[in-house]
């Protein structure tokens, strides 16, 4: 049941809608920034832009404590435009105030990149993160990728992706996916503004490939669910999110091919509601998953 404090905040975000075109989301999503990433909680410590490769830097939060740490490799969202480790800055600091030395990667973005340079961004970096956790204490042989959004879609395709490489680094042993899109034409189909995602769609997948390229189990994982592909996986998200059945449906598929899961329904949670940490249900989802990947890595 919602206060009443959290039910007119609710109301003032379905009154502020988030524009859809590249550089609108940007300018948005950094203006919602210092809300976002009030009152940071106190790690271990902060280390911004590390160089992953040219071209490619994460922000990487220390827990506090010797460790050794568990990793988390953590995706964030913006639908594939926008967004970066500063908009999840918070966040990211949360994941690292529970216990998880957190790698919060700054992958490029379309339309500039479109796919597949996000995702090799995103595939380079946990493999990195197995080679160089160490450097802040952290356990490589406990590796979680997870991510929000635009976020859960790049972990669900970067862990997919990780199944089908012979590699010896570290792998994941599981993953987080907070409302994410995982089957393209599914969500188009369905969508209320069409219009917007399409163009996060055309952004993401390039205008060379569209829509054909919709189809690639890289762009839309679900297709790549199969026994084995993906390791435990915590998926979350909220009724009043128009994704929740992209999570509903990618629980089915981890079912199908004996996944083992957990999927998790926050009642009246908007997307984004994991950065809301006003909300109750923000607080709750954040403890279910800190329990999760303290149970599973």
């Amino acid at each position: 049941m919602l206060t009443e404090q959290e039910r007119q905040f609710l109301e003032m975000l379905t009154k502020t809608p988030l524009p859809t075109d590249p550089m609108g989301l940007r300018k948005a999503l950094e203006s919602f920034a210092p809300m976002m990433n009030q009152n940071l909680p106190e790690i271990g410590a902060i280390h911004d832009d590390v160089e992953i490769r040219p071209g490619l830097k994460a922000d990487v939060a220390v827990p506090k404590g010797n460790g050794p740490h568990p990793v988390v490799v953590y995706l964030h969202g913006g639908g594939w435009v926008a967004g970066s480790p500063k908009t999840h800055r918070k966040l990211a600091m949360q994941f690292a105030e529970a216990g998880f030395l957190t790698i919060n990667v700054d992958y490029r973005l379309a339309p500039e990149h479109p796919f597949p340079a996000p995702l090799d961004d995103c595939i380079f970096a946990v493999k990195w993160a197995g080679e160089n956790a160490k450097r802040w204490n952290g356990d490589a042989s406990r590796l979680a990728v997870g991510g929000d959004s635009a976020g859960g879609n790049l972990t669900a395709a970067t862990v997919t992706s990780l199944a089908a490489q012979t590699y010896s680094g570290a792998k994941p042993k599981a993953a987080i996916l907070i409302y994410g899109v995982f089957d393209f034409p599914a969500v188009l189909k369905r969508s209320a503004n069409k219009t917007a995602m399409e163009g996060m769609a055309k952004a993401y997948a390039g205008a060379a490939g569209y829509p054909a390229n919709l189809e690639d189990p890289r762009i839309s994982p679900i297709k790549a669910v199969k026994a084995g592909a993906l390791p435990p996986c915590f998926v979350v998200c909220g009724t009043a999110d128009e994704l929740l059945p992209e999570s509903n449906t990618i629980a089915d598929a981890l079912k199908r091919a004996d996944i083992r899961h957990e999927l998790h329904i926050f009642e009246d949670m908007p997307h984004g509601f994991l950065q809301m940490d006003n909300l109750a249900g923000c607080r709750d989802a954040q403890s279910k998953m800190f329990a999760f990947l303290r149970k599973t890595l």
